[in-house]
């Protein structure tokens, strides 16, 4: 049996920032991870099948988020701008900076008037009921699945006011190497500190009373501790019984769990396709006055695979497609082989290229299928309706001995993020901390 002051369960990020919080402060830290690696949605892939420091997860960092640059600065990892043009094809042609949605600042006014909760689907049916709506219904519904990966039905009205509102799509970043320079700077000061690290170490159940807790893995090993952060994704606490990954309580905390099953969880697959030219640069518009796509960073399609981007302002033969939503969640089972199949189609479509002609000019390929990935089962988290009250149970420890942590806890503008997973595995390393 191995002891230690804490138990971290998930070496995410939010599980990895709570170590590294709490090793500094001087406690001795154990972190248990399911998966044969650190990082959780990070996941860079670094000189491995031609990509070099692709992600697979998280890639930007969206705006000046502090806890995040904060950090970056620290392990002095540089990072810099990313992005450049926005294109849509659509019925044919391209067009350059026409993401916006028609009808968007009337949207936004009546979600500035809306005073209680509702669900986005209930807001749309009772504000935009006329016909005359409906094709920016169908935009919002499409952006909401797509960037927030939430489901219309579930995703909080105000939530997504609060988020959309404080968007600032003219800065972005990327870490130079990739996130996981950020993850294993993280594990690195864990290490310093005495803290341990145990891969491949599933978690299946949990036997506690108040500072007394053991962790037993899929091994039989034990772990012991006088408490605990539970940093395990949310899509592994909303899993069946019977999925992988799934952690058994004794005593049962029934009221934490039926909270944690009230949070929205998204769904997510992305695709990185390497070819060996970047073919798509020199494509003609629709305007002359819009030049060429030489400088497009995002382009948004009504294809299989909807959205793609690219490495801008950098110039490599690397796009990324994106799905996001109920559309990722149908395909939770659909073969990498044929997801890879729908995207070459998907961009045939759209640069009138034979499906045959972009394979052979693929050189490399893989789709982070994130739904079915185990030990994580989805995106990130968007709030629902009942979110507030969820998190307020949530936040209160178990006796003091038991506490979440992860990017579903957060409460901010920068939902969804890897800024957010910080936030919480900081904020619940202070809380265990008594900060």
């Amino acid at each position: 049996m191995k002891n230690a002051d804490v138990l971290i369960i998930g070496a995410g990020a939010a599980g990895l920032m709570a170590a590294y919080t709490l090793a500094k402060a001087g406690k001795k830290v154990t972190v248990l991870e399911a998966c044969n690696r650190t990082g959780g949605r990070i996941r860079t892939i670094d000189d491995t099948m031609f990509f070099k420091h692709a992600e697979l997860g998280a890639e930007f960092v969206h705006g000046n988020l502090p806890v995040t640059l904060q950090l970056l600065h620290e392990a002095g990892i540089a990072y810099h701008p990313a992005g450049g043009e926005m294109w849509q094809y659509e019925n044919g042609t391209f067009a350059k900076d026409a993401g916006m949605i028609e009808g968007w600042d009337l949207l936004m006014q009546k979600l500035d008037e809306l005073q209680s909760d509702m669900t986005l689907r209930a807001f749309l049916d009772e504000y935009f009921a006329e016909e005359k709506f409906d094709s920016l219904k169908e935009s919002v519904i499409r952006y909401a699945n797509g960037y927030d990966t939430s489901d219309p039905a579930r995703v909080s009205a105000l939530a997504l006011r609060r988020e959309w509102q404080n968007e600032d799509e003219d800065t972005q970043y990327r870490i130079e190497g990739g996130y996981c320079t950020l993850v294993s700077y993280l594990a690195e000061v864990c290490k310093q500190h005495a803290g341990t690290i145990y891969l491949n170490a599933p978690v299946n159940h949990i036997t506690w009373q108040p500072y007394v807790i053991k962790a037993t893995t899929a091994d039989g090993e034990v772990y012991e501790a006088k408490q605990a952060i539970l940093a395990i994704p949310l899509g592994v606490w909303q899993a069946p019984e019977t999925a992988k990954g799934h952690i058994s309580f004794s005593p049962a905390i029934n009221e934490q769990t039926t909270a944690l099953k009230k949070l929205g969880f998204g769904a997510i697959i992305k695709v990185l396709l390497q070819f060996d030219e970047i073919f798509w640069e020199h494509v003609p518009a629709q305007h002359p006055e819009d030049g060429d796509l030489t400088n497009m960073a995002f382009l948004f399609t009504d294809e299989a695979i909807p959205t793609w981007w690219t490495q801008a302002p950098g110039h490599e033969p690397l796009l990324t497609g994106w799905l996001g939503g109920a559309a990722a969640a149908q395909k939770v089972n659909t073969p990498a082989e044929d997801i890879l199949q729908q995207s070459l189609q998907s961009l045939s479509n759209v640069f009138n290229i034979p499906t045959e002609a972009l394979k052979e000019k693929l050189v490399a390929w893989y789709v982070a299928n994130w739904t079915a990935d185990p030990y994580i089962y989805g995106s990130y988290a968007y709030d629902t309706v009942y979110t507030a009250a969820a998190l307020t149970i949530l936040k209160q420890p178990v006796a003091d001995t038991l506490y979440f942590a992860g990017e579903f806890m957060y409460q901010g503008t920068a939902m969804g993020t890897v800024e957010a997973a910080l936030t919480s595995g900081r904020d619940t390393a202070h809380r265990l901390l008594k900060l």
